[in-house]
């Protein structure tokens, strides 16, 4: 049994289709095909049901994927451990983050490549239930995102920073220059909602569904930046994060009075796996920025 074998059934089993895993794993579909069939042969069973139509796990497939999973991680964080002590603080670091992190991200980026040019960032912007299955298969090293409302058992999730659900108006907006602001004064408001899926907007559903408010939604979005744009240009109100307009000009934010509706800002990484060397730095540089600092000052 080889670890070549192990992932190419993994990618088979994700898939369920011969076709779609070959493709993914950029060799031939006959080659993909041949060394499943090896497997088989090996563990003299066989791991998937195929007919002309479809494609799925047998009873032994379905008892091996977990454990084909575990090995092939465990086996991967031994090769990251040898490259990291090889080449220290170079290779790549693939970073996941929400829209809304992305204002506080900036400053930590250009220090660390600034500090360590050798090392490649790769830099994904997703919503959270993407890039936690992305961390989930090892696609990125952490992820930068609040704290999901649900529970991943292979993640685990470490608090950066408190932060509040605000309402973002123009700095000209009659909210902008209040402490706080209820529910049943937004209703009076027209708003610009960020789309269902971005976290904040989660948040603001989740809150919604216990009430009996009812808002004047004029437009929903999924691009952050035109987002607040609209909000500078206008008297609309968007519901986000306070941290997403970090060093944004022309917009303020005011906190939703719903204090059991803190975001906590957190570092989400995968339970038990090996952590670059340039990674560590990476959050080390993160906690210690401004950005940071000036989130942990507004909370306190």
């Amino acid at each position: 049994m080889e670890l070549r074998q192990l992932k190419y059934f993994i990618k088979t089993a994700e898939t369920l289709n011969f076709s779609e895993a070959a493709k993914a794993l950029f060799i031939t579909q006959s080659t993909l095909s041949q060394q499943i069939r090896q497997l088989e042969s090996e563990l003299d069973i066989p791991l998937f049901q195929r007919n002309s139509h479809s494609v799925a796990l047998t009873e032994a497939g379905e008892e091996l994927l977990p454990h084909a999973q575990k090995t092939l991680r465990s086996a991967e964080t031994c090769f990251d451990r040898i490259r990291d002590l090889r080449s220290l603080l170079t290779g790549t670091l693939n970073i996941g983050v929400t829209f809304t992190f992305s204002p506080i991200l900036t400053e930590t980026l250009l220090t660390f490549m600034k500090k360590y040019p050798e090392v490649k960032l790769n830099i994904f912007y997703k919503t959270m239930e993407e890039l936690m299955e992305m961390l989930g298969k090892r696609e990125v090293d952490f992820v930068l995102a609040f704290k999901p409302t649900r529970r991943y058992e292979e993640i685990e999730s470490h608090i950066l920073f408190d932060n509040h659900l605000s309402a973002i108006v123009s700095s000209r907006h009659p909210l902008a220059n209040r402490h706080s602001v209820s529910l049943s004064e937004l209703e009076q408001y027209n708003l610009a909602l960020p789309s269902k899926g971005l976290q904040a907007r989660n948040t603001f559903d989740t809150i919604l569904s216990k009430t009996d408010h009812t808002f004047k939604v004029k437009i929903e979005l999924n691009e952050v930046n035109i987002l607040l744009k609209l909000i500078r240009e206008s008297n609309l109100v968007t519901i986000l994060s306070e941290a997403t307009i970090h060093n944004e000009e022309g917009v303020h934010a005011v906190p939703l009075n719903v204090p059991e509706y803190e975001m906590e800002g957190c570092i989400h990484t995968l339970r038990n796996a090996y952590r670059k060397h340039s990674a560590l730095e990476f959050i080390r540089m993160l906690s210690e920025s401004n950005a940071i600092r000036e989130r942990i000052r507004n909370w306190m």
